[in-house]
């Protein structure tokens, strides 16, 4: 049902865009050649999704890329039309465009020429902010109660969505950059992989997750997309030398607890209550869950901090306007009552290709008990 939402998020508005630039900036003698290209390359997307799920072949990966691709195109050229439309409907009380420059031959083409240069533009913007990893940083303090320490400096990512197509060189980028920032604790908190099928890109990079070097240990927590792929057990974690963490707490070097629940998908999982009723409330507690859907009720609690991922942040603009709306926090920091809640917008994304909101990113909190 997602997938059938969203191929009909993506061909409503291109019936649109096909009819205003039709009759907007197509003369009537390239009219019938503007519809065959139009439709060859807007059917590129729903035709390649149908059946790239049922065959894992590199020529149909490929053509998956370009079909994200192609999906991104097409969504900042339908913005593009009805941003022009709106500027037409606006000069009719203004007048700024006169009715014989809109008939013109070189106002039609340059219109048209700047809409399709702007959106690939902007898909190509997409793609480089994608592949830039950058780090976002963090001070907070919070009650010390009696831990050893008095610093703890943690790293943490989420939906990274591994896979088969998924570049070594960028993980290998992840991993030098966290052993850069040194790092007590390193987390991952969920959508990490895709799929249980063991591969030799899966090999490759369970062996370069395994390079992180930390004071404390690495752990993580599964998303919503490891119950997806049938990795809920977390074997792709214990392989990569992630603790795996499932609705479970345990206390770190007798200096702070740390907890992680299962993704909401799976239905059994306990409520945050259980989880920290078998620990005495002497230590901080950090807290792993994926999706921040419960933070008012973990708010309630005695959890310090509240680490999650899920929403991307959108991952393209303008869907990180209703993100926004969806979740109380969608990315960023937010404190409410004694807890400090941080959502990523995600090392890496899921779908296409193309990240225009948010940015790859490893949070770094330094946290500071007093």
């Amino acid at each position: 049902m997602f997938h059938i939402y969203i191929t009909l998020a993506y061909i409503i508005p291109n019936i649109y865009v096909f009819f205003r630039i039709k009759d907007l900036f197509i003369g009537k003698a390239y009219r019938l050649l503007y519809t065959l290209i139009y439709l060859l390359i807007a059917s590129v997307y729903p035709i390649v999704e149908r059946f790239s799920e049922e065959n894992l072949n590199s020529f149909v990966q490929i053509l998956s890329l370009i079909s994200g691709y192609v999906l991104s195109f097409f969504l900042y050229l339908f913005l593009s039309v009805l941003l022009f439309d709106l500027l037409l409907l606006f000069n009719r009380w203004v007048r700024i465009i006169s009715p014989e420059t809109k008939k013109s031959y070189s106002f039609r083409l340059y219109m048209l020429t700047a809409f399709i240069v702007l959106s690939i533009a902007v898909v190509l913007a997409g793609v480089i902010n994608l592949n830039s990893i950058r780090v976002s940083k963090y001070m907070i303090e919070i009650p010390r109660k009696s831990s050893k320490i008095d610093h703890l400096r943690v790293a943490f990512v989420a939906d990274i969505h591994l896979q088969q197509n998924t570049h070594i060189q960028f993980i290998e980028q992840f991993v030098r950059k966290i052993n850069a920032l040194k790092p007590d604790l390193m987390l991952y908190v969920g959508d990490i992989v895709e799929g249980d099928n063991e591969n030799e890109t899966t090999k490759t990079i369970e062996s370069v997750m395994r390079k992180i070097v930390t004071k404390y240990g690495t752990f993580g927590v599964t998303g919503n997309h490891e119950f997806y792929g049938g990795q809920e057990q977390g074997n792709f974690f214990q392989k990569a030398g992630i603790t795996f963490l499932c609705d479970t707490i345990v206390n770190i070097d007798n200096s702070f607890y740390l907890a992680g629940r299962y993704d909401q998908h799976f239905r059994q999982r306990k409520i945050i209550k259980e989880i920290l009723d078998v620990v005495t409330l002497d230590l901080p507690i950090i807290l792993m869950d994926h999706r921040p859907t419960e933070i008012q009720e973990v708010s309630n609690t005695s959890v310090d901090v509240q680490l999650s991922g899920h929403t991307h942040n959108g991952q393209m603009f303008p869907i990180n306007l209703i993100t926004n709306r969806i979740y109380e926090l969608s990315w960023g920091y937010k404190k409410i009552r004694n807890t400090h809640f941080f959502v990523t917008s995600g090392l890496r994304l899921w779908g296409p290709q193309v990240k225009t909101a948010g940015k790859s990113e490893i949070m770094l909190i330094d946290i500071y008990f007093e």
